[in-house]
């Protein structure tokens, strides 16, 4: 899923990352799973154009704060038992496609303990504004 890196409308922009940020999360549609928290690995690239996030006076008020993408994680994991991963990945790139500065998001999720032969099973979603 790396071929969205040659649209042409991301050609100017920054790429803001958190990767591997590790969440307990309930989530789950097996019972088991949903007798307590599992780990859950998050990854988000944020996609901002150049022209608004390139600081003039070196001041954390002229960029998109990474603070937002945690908060943002930490709000809808908050809301309380979801299901699928996609439907978090989902939500959570609405999240982030809702900031102003913005263009478009990518977001995976990863739980590691899932299958103890494979390091883990998860789901990556990809979108963009449209223009």
């Amino acid at each position: 899923m790396t071929s969205f890196l040659s649209h042409p409308r991301l050609a100017a922009c920054r790429r803001l990352f958190l990767t591997d940020y590790e969440v307990p999360i309930h989530i789950g549609v097996h019972d088991f799973e949903k007798q307590g928290a599992q780990r859950v690995r998050i990854n988000v690239d944020l996609y901002v154009p150049l022209a608004l996030s390139t600081p003039k006076g070196d001041a954390l008020s002229e960029v998109l704060d990474y603070d937002f993408i945690r908060r943002s994680i930490q709000a809808r994991v908050a809301r309380g038992h979801i299901e699928l991963q996609e439907t978090l990945v989902d939500d959570i790139v609405a999240l982030m496609l809702a900031h102003p500065m913005v263009l478009a998001a990518r977001v995976s999720t990863a739980k590691p303990d899932v299958y103890p032969d494979c390091a883990a099973v998860g789901v990556e979603v990809f979108a963009i504004k449209e223009a």
